[in-house]
């Protein structure tokens, strides 16, 4: 199985039903696309030196899990992708960072 995590950013502070809303999406564009074997996501838990953070602090973070190198490299191709990350970022810009990765178990 090779993990993909993804640490999601918005620049402004979002909703929780916007947030909500979008990992509900992500995880249903992904499930309908038929490469994802398993998800999780949760919020990030805002410490005080967050604002202090080199790069940018996290609003949530998202784990696919996929079969295999070539589900994971279908995923970024598959149908409403684009579509979905440029109608979030037209309404809430975001940064995304991810990493993929052997379970870490």
């Amino acid at each position: 199985m090779i993990h993909h995590t993804m640490i999601v950013s918005f620049n402004d502070s979002l909703p929780d039903a916007e947030l909500d809303q979008f990992l509900k999406g992500m995880e249903q564009l992904m499930r309908d696309s038929g490469t994802i074997q398993t998800f999780s996501a949760r919020r990030h838990i805002r410490v005080p030196v967050d604002d202090h953070s080199p790069v940018f602090a996290a609003t949530a973070v998202v784990q696919f899990g996929f079969a295999d190198l070539d589900a994971l490299n279908a995923s970024f191709v598959a149908p409403g992708v684009e579509e979905f990350i440029r109608g979030w970022k037209s309404r809430f810009p975001y940064q995304v960072v991810w990493v993929n990765h052997e379970p870490l178990d």
